[in-house]
């Protein structure tokens, strides 16, 4: 007779090891001048990680704000030809805000777009036409805007508010900056206040529903209601 833990063993068994983790840390991009390309990104407020040299070459290493992976250059990194990187995506929480601060940084930012159709659109095709503006209803995923670095790499920002189901590990949430913490409470406060107007009750225990509320939001699970 097989007894409930040993099918349970046997399923663990079957189901092999649990995958490494593997955490993209760091993307090579190519540039004629690191000095410049320091300067531009640093412009941008992005964290100076390291700037070494051995012999003839050169590492510097930055990383955008509430990023977990960093973008490496220098002499001696990638035969790749400078400018030659294209749609190197950086997520934001509020497009708009995002961009002006690009602006005001004094880099040329494209106007905030869309696809008209399908996806093409954000990588500059002629498959899907842009139209101005934000998404329809502002939905996650759906706006974008674009900039390149003095060697022409090129950058898009792209709003993402709500993630897709099972693109974060509810186990991990994490926020990537204070702003985009207090722009998740207060969607949680939204949302509880139409909880407690159904319920009819002040709800006591609203800190443990603000808190589910927003691990579902950033884990594209169901959200309490």
């Amino acid at each position: 007779m097989t007894t409930t833990g040993e099918r349970s063993s046997e399923a663990e068994a079957s189901a092999g090891p649990r995958a490494v983790d593997m955490s993209l840390e760091v993307v090579v991009i190519p540039v004629s001048d690191p000095q410049r390309a320091k300067d531009f990104y640093t412009g941008l407020g992005w964290r100076l990680d390291a700037d070494v040299a051995s012999g003839d070459g050169r590492l510097v290493q930055l990383t955008p704000p509430g990023a977990g992976c960093s973008v490496q250059f220098g002499t001696g990194i990638t035969a790749a030809e400078p400018g030659s990187v294209r749609d190197l995506y950086l997520v934001v929480s509020d497009i708009e805000t995002a961009r002006s601060q690009l602006l005001e940084a004094g880099v040329k930012v494209s106007d905030v777009f869309h696809c008209a159709t399908g996806f093409a659109c954000r990588f500059d095709a002629d498959a899907d036409a842009r139209v101005s503006g934000l998404a329809p209803d502002r939905r996650s995923y759906g706006s974008f805007a674009s900039f390149s670095d003095p060697d022409g790499n090129g950058w898009l920002l792209q709003e993402v508010t709500t993630r897709l189901p099972g693109r974060v590990d509810a186990a991990t949430t994490t926020f990537g900056s204070v702003a985009e913490l207090a722009k998740a409470l207060r969607r949680a406060e939204t949302a509880h206040g139409e909880h407690e107007k159904k319920t009819g009750v002040r709800d006591v225990n609203w800190p443990d529903w603000y808190a589910a509320y927003m691990v579902a939001e950033q884990g594209g699970g169901e959200l309490p209601s």
